[in-house]
């Protein structure tokens, strides 16, 4: 394999879903990643969907898709042999990542501190769903939790029912794994300056907070208003604002927004004009207005209806080039069919193969994050089966005998 930007260190990998993304990263920039799952497979590996849709702990997509660059061996940390075993494993480790809660792993004598006795300056990245301190410390975690109380759903439905959160699978824990990510690699920087390891609290509900929504957190730092769910893309507008339309084959996304240097809308008047398919009230209206937030809604209605027939007489691909040719800030919304062939990502070299040996086939993945100039970003391996590299982490790393690992799987240690 080609040496990475991290291949000079070793991430030890005890998360669960909420901090799989993190080691990922690391792994995809060359880290040698140890997956350290429990006797029989980590539960992250029943969570859907699956390939071809047949339940198994060897074919979770998400699994799959989380664990690639990563080395995988079982180890039930709980025991004392199993613990004596990290113990090796962590005087070779430069990051430790966990997700347990608060206090966990401190009462298994394998905290940060205890980690630095064993190896000083290893850094410690710990993913809990509040954070290893505050009243919230001890509680538990869930993707629709933590969208809730990190004040993300309250922008998310329609004005006149009750939020929702933006997506079936966990993207909270996502949030936090990348957060994760970049502490570590602060965390490394400094180490090579003062020699020491840092521990980092990674809170799931502080990652969802920062995200920088129009109508969130963030944003109240810059108008001190909070846009109500489902409102206009404008504060204080008077009417409400389309932003997804259909047109012949999908979707695209557009907001009519006046003088916005985010959506002007006379690009695209003209454009419709051309067609024929402005009215009476389009052919009249002042683009140029200082008002426009305030058209009322009866009015603006005429300003969609047209635009709206206007979209339905195109596809996507008639609209993108449309748009590029006249400047006009619409947007195809892509099915994961046009993400696979987009030529953009193609031409990049996005989309990767990645050999399945155990299914006979390889599988496309969506590709590294960037491109650096001197050394590879790319995913060295795919997922890791149960215990894959129990032999050649054990038996040839820390060279303990066959004999004595058959008594450790016996025992449910290994």
């Amino acid at each position: 394999m080609a040496e990475g930007m991290l291949s000079p260190y070793r991430v030890l990998d005890l998360t669960d879903e909420k901090g799989l993304l993190c080691a990922k990263i690391l792994g995809d920039l060359g880290a040698d990643v140890i997956k350290v799952e429990r006797p029989g497979g980590d539960a992250a590996r029943s969570i859907g969907p699956f390939y071809h849709d047949e339940p198994d702990p060897e074919k979770s997509l998400l699994w799959f898709a989380l664990n690639t660059s990563k080395r995988g061996i079982t180890l039930d940390i709980t025991t004392a042999d199993g613990q004596e075993i990290f113990k090796r494993l962590v005087k070779t480790a430069d990051f430790v990542i966990e997700s347990f809660a608060p206090g966990y792993m401190d009462k298994l004598g394998l905290g940060h501190s205890a980690l630095q006795k064993i190896k000083p300056g290893i850094i410690t990245v710990s993913i809990t769903g509040f954070g290893q301190t505050g009243p919230y410390r001890d509680y538990k975690i869930a993707d629709i939790v933590a969208f809730a109380l990190s004040g993300e759903m309250s922008g998310w439905g329609e004005p006149d029912r009750p939020p929702v959160r933006i997506s079936n699978h966990s993207q909270s824990y996502l949030n936090a794994g990348a957060d994760g990510a970049i502490g570590a690699l602060m965390a490394l920087y400094q180490r090579n300056i003062n020699g020491e390891g840092e521990h980092i609290d990674i809170s799931i509900q502080d990652a969802v907070s920062l995200l920088d929504g129009e109508n969130r957190n963030p944003a109240w730092t810059r108008a001190t208003q909070i846009r109500p769910r489902g409102s206009s893309g404008m504060m204080g507008a008077a009417h409400k604002t389309r932003r997804i339309w259909p047109c012949k084959d999908g979707y695209i996304s557009w907001s009519h927004g006046g003088l916005s240097p985010l959506g002007p809308s006379l690009p695209l008047v003209k454009w419709m004009d051309r067609e024929g398919f402005t009215n009476d009230y389009l052919k009249t209206f002042d683009w140029n207005r200082p008002d426009f937030v305030r058209v009322p809604q009866e009015e603006f209605d005429q300003i969609e209806e047209a635009t709206a027939r206007f979209f339905m007489s195109h596809t996507k691909a008639e609209l993108l080039e449309g748009a590029v040719k006249n400047d006009a800030m619409l947007y195809p919304v892509s099915t994961t069919k046009d993400m696979m062939e987009n030529r953009q990502l193609i031409a990049r070299g996005f989309w990767v193969e990645i050999e399945h040996p155990e299914l006979g086939l390889s599988i496309t993945y969506p590709g590294a994050f960037g491109s650096f100039s001197e050394v590879p970003l790319n995913m060295t391996r795919r997922a890791p089966l149960i215990g894959e590299h129990n032999h050649e982490i054990y038996e040839k790393e820390l060279a303990i005998p066959k004999e004595t690992l058959l008594i450790l799987k016996q025992a449910g240690v290994i």
